[in-house]
């Protein structure tokens, strides 16, 4: 599961890693995104345009968008089968920006869980592999995403059993292309991002209320 990410950048430093996106002026950094909020999105409509969607996918068979809350996420072992997600698996896919995702490592006995914050060695931002949906209840069109997730690497695995698919960049126009592509083609890109390039340290529980959303979030606790 991915339930919080951070997309703590400034604006100079993410159209540096993605010149190709077309960013919104007004983009601000976040450092505690939480299901059910706007996030920023490149869906593959052709035009690399960095927009808001909104986080939990509402089909556009939904009675209502309440669903969206149960659909942050999307098993990638099952994205062909599950009616929720593959058509939008087959014609609507998009990167999700960020630059770090939180989970709460268990803890021995019962201790209350450890928030940590996994993110790449280098400290650049990079992009979930996502997919999106357009409902039209009326004239107001609502566009909704979700997270795909795949097993966890080996820096992952002590602390969760899922992880966020996170594409390489050579991985963005297949993902991106406009139009129908079939799950053999695509499956091969859902699979856990190299450990060794990647780092994870404990924050502080702030992070457990979405509520929080400043830079205090993802500084490393210091160990004892």
């Amino acid at each position: 599961m991915c339930g919080r990410f951070t997309l703590s950048l400034d604006l100079d430093d993410l159209i540096a890693v993605f010149p190709d996106f077309v960013f919104p002026p007004d983009l601000k950094p976040r450092y505690n995104v939480a299901p059910t909020q706007d996030i920023a999105v490149v869906p593959n409509t052709g035009d690399r345009q960095v927009t808001m969607f909104h986080w939990g996918l509402v089909p556009s068979w939904a009675k209502d968008t309440a669903i969206g809350a149960r659909m942050i996420n999307a098993r990638s072992e099952t994205l062909a089968e599950k009616p929720s997600f593959r058509a939008a698996y087959k014609r609507r896919r998009c990167l999700i920006l960020a630059d770090g995702f939180y989970e709460w490592r268990k803890a021995v006995g019962r201790g209350p869980k450890t928030p940590m914050l996994v993110k790449l060695a280098s400290g650049k931002p990079f992009a979930f592999a996502g997919l999106w949906e357009v409902w039209r209840p009326d004239d107001t069109p609502i566009f909704s995403c979700t997270i795909i997730t795949t097993t966890p690497n080996e820096l992952v695995q002590p602390i969760h059993d899922r992880m966020p698919v996170i594409l390489p960049p050579a991985a963005y126009d297949l993902w991106l292309a406009p139009g129908e592509q079939s799950a053999s083609v695509l499956q091969s890109l859902l699979k856990p991002y190299p450990a060794v390039e990647m780092v994870a340290y404990e924050v502080s529980r702030l992070v457990n209320s979405p509520r929080n959303d400043s830079p205090e979030c993802i500084v490393p606790v210091e160990a004892p």
